[in-house]
């Protein structure tokens, strides 16, 4: 069996005093799509900062590509072919649409460099950052700019996505597109791991999924499984699947 693309074991995070991460065990696979769920305060934030290197792991190992990377640097990382779209979505707002994506593009030093074709393959996901390429990033509404964040990540090709609660506060027709974009992702072999309260959203997508408690997973399996099996939700998250189609 292939070696996961990403891999937590017995990971906790402290920050200052408090102990947020409690031994994560978490795998992502090539390829696939992991939903990170769980209630509020939970620790999926915070998974996904110490993975990035912004918050160091206390103890236990965060392995990319079977190298463990809990001590490098979130530039290091980076490089390694990992994108992190955080929740607040990181945009310069002062920037236009343009420069922020120019910004994300580490090998370009001119808009010219970043090859056309990809980016030609993103307006297509998102025809919006087309039409508004000089204007603020400011200026955007909230599903714009979370449309230009995804878009940024992707600017070049990275093996793995971080992406914090995507679908929050966006239109269904947004959403949608979000839906289209990462499955468009997928096919090209890029790994997500999600982190999503939009459950509906998260079943179209996942094909793994794990729920954190208390700064634990506890649990892991199928999207297909979760979905499927109404007991399990209300157990793992008190809530059924089938109240947010």
């Amino acid at each position: 069996m292939k070696a996961p693309l990403l891999e937590l074991e017995g990971v906790h995070t402290h920050i200052g005093a408090y102990h947020i991460l409690h031994g994560v065990d978490l795998k992502v696979g090539h390829g696939e799509l992991t939903v990170l769920l769980g209630r509020n305060g939970a620790g999926k934030t915070t998974t996904l900062r110490t993975i990035m290197g912004l918050w160091h792991a206390s103890s236990g190992g965060v392995r990319f590509e079977g190298e463990d990377i809990h001590a490098r640097t979130t530039p290091e990382i980076a490089r390694l072919g990992i994108a992190y779209v955080p929740e607040n979505m990181g945009i310069f707002a002062d920037l236009t649409v343009r420069e922020n994506m120019l910004l994300a593009a580490r090998s370009a030093k001119r808009i010219d460099d970043i090859d056309s074709k990809r980016l030609d393959w993103i307006f297509g996901l998102f025809p919006a950052l087309r039409r508004f390429w000089q204007h603020p990033a400011g200026l955007l509404s909230g599903g714009q700019k979370q449309m230009m964040a995804v878009a940024r990540a992707i600017i070049e090709p990275r093996q793995l996505l971080l992406i914090d609660e995507p679908s929050k506060g966006l239109a269904p027709a947004i959403i949608q597109n979000m839906i289209v974009a990462f499955r468009e992702l997928k096919q090209k072999e890029t790994s997500i791991l999600l982190v999503e309260q939009n459950f509906n959203f998260a079943r179209q997508l996942g094909d793994q999924v794990a729920v954190m408690d208390g700064g634990r997973i506890v649990h892991t399996g199928s999207m297909a499984e979760l979905a499927g099996d109404e007991g399990l939700q209300q157990r793992l998250l008190g809530l059924s699947l089938a109240a947010h189609q």
